[in-house]
C-alpha cells in the first residue's frame, strides 16, 4: 500500500513537471530506451550486460584507483556508471538514426 501510494504520488508530480510545466529536455533519455527498449535488452542479453565492455573500459587500473583512493568497491561502481552510459549511448544511437525493433 505505501509503496503503491508513493508510485501515485510520483506519477502525479512527474505528470506535472513533463505535461503540465513542459520541463521535457531532462527526460530525452528515457525516450531514446523506451523507443529501443527491446533492441536493448537483446543487445544486453547477446554482449553480457553492458558492464562487460565497461569492464574492458575502465577495469584494471582505473578500477584499482577508485578503489584505493576513494573507497573499497568505488571501482565496481564506477564500471556499473560506465556500462549505463554506455547502454544510454547505445540507445541514443539508434534514435538518431530511427532504427527502432518492433515487434
Amino acid at each position: 500500500m505505501v509503496a503503491g501510494g508513493f508510485s501515485a504520488i510520483l506519477l502525479g508530480v512527474f505528470y506535472h513537471i513533463v505535461d503540465v510545466w513542459r520541463w521535457q529536455k531532462w527526460c530525452q533519455p528515457f525516450v531514446w530506451m523506451g523507443m529501443n527498449s527491446i533492441t536493448i535488452y537483446m543487445t544486453a542479453n547477446l554482449i553480457g550486460e553492458f558492464t562487460r565492455p565497461a569492464q574492458r573500459l575502465a577495469g584494471g587500473d582505473v578500477k584499482a584507483l577508485f578503489d584505493g583512493h576513494v573507497a573499497e568497491g568505488s571501482g565496481e561502481l564506477m564500471i556499473s556508471i560506465i556500462g549505463l552510459l554506455l547502454a544510454f549511448w547505445f540507445a541514443r544511437f539508434l534514435y538518431q538514426r530511427k532504427i527502432f525493433l518492433r515487434v
